[in-house]
Order: structure tokens, then C-alpha cells, then sequence
């Protein structure tokens, strides 16, 4: 396929060489799309034209593809390939981010201490969201991610391992749940639940609040094409937190 060149997304220039490597992917098919270069229903380029256009891992690319499919931005099919999505196909969707390239995308430091990283059998109610049996071994771990030293967040995540086995070897000081999840999964779909609500006591004492302080509660599930890789809770302090979104017709 011979590529397109939309402005914006210009290899080599200085805010793509700035961007992680799946955003100048991902702005570059974006921006393509908003052009008209990929009409509904063309194919898009193939991850392995992506990969050798852009220089970057196969990995890189399909996180690219799967942020543009979970925006409704293109449509994917295993086995045929990936197409620019019907213009009448309009949803409202939220995006999973990387809550560290949120933080420092704002020029801030992002911190993140781990206080819980183990092995524990499922109860029955956590065993039937995860899909597995009751008291099979799951991971869970509890971390505080904190923005210039501030708590922003509090994540409890229990992980299939069956997903992803190598989840306790990871060194999340270093990376995030979510970045590492995004590089050794095949992350198909989510849901969410959000909720304002109280903070647990034991919440309220690692986010440095209030028992009684408003929390934005986000509830995520997300899923292979045929298995629950993750249920996480996320907590965060109402007045440290926001969620914001873009729309386009």
C-alpha cells in the first residue's frame, strides 16, 4: 500500500517524535480518517505495512488498531483486516488510558506504590465474573498511583492468570497494570460502571481523604474474544478527578 501523508501526522515531525510510539500510529491513522483518506468501508493498512512505515513493534501498532476499533473508529475482522468504520455508526465510548501517560502528559510526576501483589483463591462472586472456578488461584494486586506526590488513585485489579501468567513477575513501580496488561494481553472489549460513592475506610486512608469524601468509583471488566483477562476497581478523590471527553461528528 502506497501511504498517504496527512499533515498532522507526519512522520519526523516534532510533535509525532514526541508522542509514544502507538499515539504517532494511531494520530496518523486518525488523522487520515478525518481527511478522507480511507473512505467507510476501505481497508486500512495492514499492521505489517504499519510496522515497517513506522518502525515500530507489532505489538505497538495493534494497541494502535485496538484504540481506533474501541472508538468506533474502524472495524476489525480476524483473518480479513481492518476497515474505516460506516459513517452512521456514532456511539459514546470511553477509551482505556494509561493513567502514567495521562499524568505526564500534563508535565507531571507519576508515582505508584504497591501494596498488595499476590496470588489468593477467588470467592464464589469474584470467581463468576472473572469466568473461572470458585477458589481458583487469581491475581490481585492494590496500588496507589500518586501525580507530584498527591494520591489520584486507587486501583484494586484482580487478573485471570490464565490471561496473564507472567502478571506477579511485573514491577509495577515501573509500569502500570494497565500498560502491561495492554502489552501481553489481546484486549477485545470492556464495561464500566461509574459511580459516585464513598471511599471504603481502607481506601480513605491510602488516598489521604476523608472517610465520608466523594469518589468518582469506576468499575472496569475487560475481556480476550473468549475470556475475562481483569476486573479493577478505581477510586478517586472527586476533587482530584475528572473524566472529560471529545465529540465529533
Amino acid at each position: 500500500m502506497v501511504f498517504p501523508n496527512p499533515q498532522a501526522a507526519r512522520p519526523g515531525t516534532a510533535d509525532s517524535a514526541a508522542a509514544a510510539p502507538f499515539a504517532r500510529v494511531k494520530q496518523y491513522l486518525k488523522d487520515g480518517l478525518a481527511q478522507g483518506l480511507w473512505p467507510p468501508g476501505a481497508p486500512m493498512p495492514s499492521e505489517a505495512e504499519l510496522v515497517a512505515h513506522f518502525g515500530v513493534s507489532r505489538m505497538t501498532v495493534n494497541r494502535a488498531m485496538r484504540e481506533l476499533q474501541a472508538e468506533g473508529l474502524v472495524q476489525r475482522t480476524q483473518g480479513v483486516g481492518t476497515f474505516a468504520a460506516p459513517l452512521h455508526r456514532v456511539s459514546s465510548t470511553l477509551t482505556i488510558r494509561d493513567l502514567h501517560e495521562e499524568i505526564t502528559a500534563r508535565g507531571h510526576r507519576h508515582d505508584a506504590v504497591v501494596h498488595l501483589q499476590q496470588a489468593e483463591p477467588a470467592p464464589a462472586a469474584l470467581a463468576a465474573q472473572l469466568g473461572v472456578a470458585p477458589r481458583a488461584r487469581v491475581f490481585h494486586t492494590l496500588i496507589v498511583h500518586l501525580e507530584d506526590g498527591v494520591p489520584l488513585q486507587c486501583e484494586d485489579r484482580y487478573v485471570n492468570p490464565a490471561c496473564a501468567p507472567g502478571y506477579l513477575e511485573a514491577d509495577f513501580t515501573r509500569t502500570t497494570p494497565t500498560q502491561y496488561l495492554f502489552e501481553h494481553t489481546q484486549l477485545w472489549r470492556a464495561q464500566y460502571t461509574i459511580e459516585s460513592s464513598r471511599p471504603t475506610p481502607q481506601e480513605a486512608t491510602l488516598l489521604r481523604i476523608e472517610p465520608g469524601a466523594p469518589c468518582l468509583v469506576v468499575v472496569r471488566r475487560t475481556f480476550t474474544r473468549d475470556a475475562v483477562i481483569t476486573l479493577g476497581r478505581l477510586v478517586h478523590p472527586g476533587s482530584r478527578y475528572q473524566l472529560s471527553g471529545e465529540f465529533a461528528p
